[in-house]
This record gives structure tokens, sequence and C-alpha cells, in this order.
């Protein structure tokens, strides 16, 4: 099928159109290539897409509305996959304009653009951070998330009541996919993992927030692709058993929608990833213990139940093998 797949030279879009591409699908991606961080990193993802003859690349910025546009009516997607955000927790508490326009504008184009091009299933991301000032564990997709502690997670929040609008008012299927702590080869340089392997390999402390009294579902890259690839075929249908009374935040009975979470079922210490993170690089850290940062949560927990009985897969990969093969990509790619 022809896949729209926006944010493709990010971390989580670049595997996912390999993992299309690989499958056989076309895919036309949408990317502005922004300069949050190293572009050189995302020149070289976008590099290995633009070997398959099967691949579009376009830049544009989902802001772009009339660009947008142009690019549905030219390909006439029949899924779209959308990824492209101005990411990052902490990077909102001091650049909320950022995420007004790409994550607030920028998705009600993607909207628009559904709506008027007759697209069968849109899949678009959130995240854990939605679930903000809730401290029920493990999070699950049934709770209410009124309470974001971060502009970034108040967008996402946007985004999921944004889409289920279009649901409800232009039947266009739409399925939510809550992210929780992604990692893995070819990682974002601003995420914990990355930030500390440079630091442990140039010498330089890695500060630990919350005196690492922090637990997170880490969830592996290959385990989200597998996931979000078999969503992708389970378009939603109307909740006919949904109750207005006491309604389900997860589905609807006004329109076909769903929310799914993403993530590790065994949540791990931060202090347990950096012990591994040694061991992998074969260095100790020179560890600052720094108290936890505006707009960060000291725990997420993945209840992924509602993953595991529509597709039947939950994500897999140990802790322990995801960072080996992480430090192994980065020093391939880094040549350390």
């Amino acid at each position: 099928m022809k896949i729209l797949l926006t944010g493709h030279a990010g971390f989580i879009g670049f595997h996912l159109a390999r993992y299309f591409l690989d499958r056989g699908d076309e895919v036309v991606g949408v990317d502005n290539l922004n300069p949050y961080y190293d572009p050189a990193l995302k020149r070289a993802r976008l590099s290995l897409l633009e070997q398959y003859d099967r691949f579009t690349h376009v830049t544009l910025s989902v802001e772009d509305g009339a660009g947008l546009a142009d690019i549905f009516a030219t390909h006439k997607p029949a899924v779209v996959v959308h990824l492209a955000a101005q990411a990052g927790v902490r990077y909102s508490v001091d650049h909320p304009e950022a995420y007004l326009t790409s994550n607030l504008v920028g998705f009600g184009n993607i909207l628009e653009c559904c709506r008027n091009g007759n697209v069968e299933h849109l899949m678009f991301a959130s995240s854990s951070s939605v679930y903000g000032g809730n401290s029920r564990m493990p999070f699950s997709v049934h709770d209410t998330t009124d309470h974001p502690v971060s502009l970034y997670a108040a967008t996402k929040k946007a985004n999921e009541v944004m889409a289920h609008s279009y649901s409800h008012l232009y039947g266009i299927p739409t399925t939510g996919l809550r992210f929780f702590t992604v990692y893995g080869p070819w990682g974002r340089p601003d995420m914990a993992l990355f930030l500390f392997a440079d630091a442990i390999l140039k010498g330089e402390a890695i500060n630990i927030y919350n005196h690492g009294n922090m637990k997170r579902s880490f969830t592996y890259i290959d385990d989200v692709v597998e996931a979000v690839a078999r969503l992708s075929g389970k378009i939603p249908a109307v909740d006919s058993e949904w109750d207005s009374a006491s309604p389900d935040p997860a589905s609807s009975g006004l329109g076909p929608y769903r929310i799914y979470n993403i993530g590790s079922e065994e949540p791990e210490l931060l202090m347990d990833c950096v012990r591994l993170l040694e061991q992998a690089l074969g260095r100790e850290a020179v560890k600052n213990m720094m108290p936890i940062q505006q707009g960060d949560v000291p725990a997420t927990w993945a209840d992924v139940e509602g993953l595991k009985k529509a597709t039947g897969y939950s994500p897999t990969t140990s802790l322990e093998e995801g960072i080996g093969r992480f430090v192994d990509w980065y020093r391939s790619f880094y040549k350390i």
C-alpha cells in the first residue's frame, strides 16, 4: 500500500519507513530536517532510505498547509503515519512556541488533509507524557489524562482530542500511539541514553535527575516498529460497547478511534540503565546527582493489554540486549 509518513528522518520514523519499504510498501516521506538536533544524523538516516526505489522524500514542514495538501493530492496515500513533531519534554519549558506551531497547527493540517484525501487510516504519535500527574501504575489507556505537567505533553493530549473530533465528525479512522521512552540504534541525541554514552566516552559527567530515583518503561525500537506495523492493519471501528455515561478514553462510540500504549511492561530504574551502559562501554560514568527537572515525572509504566488484545504482540527486548545493540551501533557510527 502507499503510506505517507511524516518525520521519516527522525528516530522512530526512519526505522518504521525502512520496515514498510522492506515489506514492499510505497512510502512518501515528509520531513523538514530541522536542526533541533544534529541534522547530519537525520541526513545519514535519509541516505539509507533513498536507496529504495519505492521511497519518495519531500522536504516540508507540516505547518505548511498548502504544501501538505499538494503532497496528499499528488500521492493519494491510503495510510498516514504522522510522527513529525517538536519533540522533547524539557525543551518545551523554554521554547513553547515551537510546540504550538508544529504540534498543534501542523497536526491540524494533517487532519484536514486526511479529511479531504479520503485516507483509510490515520496513525499518529502521542506520548506516555500525557499521563502527567497520574500516579496509579501501570499507566492505562482507560485512565483519564487531564493533568499534563509539560507543554509537550499538553500538545500530545490535544492531538488525541483533535483526532477524536475528526474521527467523529468526518469518520476518519484514527489510532493514537502513546510511545514510552524509545531507545536503540539511530536514536535521538537529546535523549538520556545517547547523552550518557557520549559523556561517558568523553570522560565527562552525566546528570542523573531525581537523584537516580527514576523508573521508565524503556522500549527498544524494533519492538515499537513491530507494534506500529501490526496496528497499521487494524483499522479502528466505532466501539459498539462504548458507554457515554462512563466514557472509555481508549475508544469511542462516536467515531472510529483507538488509543494504544506502546511500551515495555517491565519498568527499569534509571540507575540500572546507567550500569548496563557502563558495562557495554567498558567505562564508569562520573555522576552528578540532580533534583528532578521541571516538566518531568518520576516514573512511567506501560499497561499494554490493549495492544496485546489487538495484535497478539507486546515488547520483548530486554534492556541489557537493547543497550548492547545501541552501543554497538554508536561505536560503529561514530567510529569510537
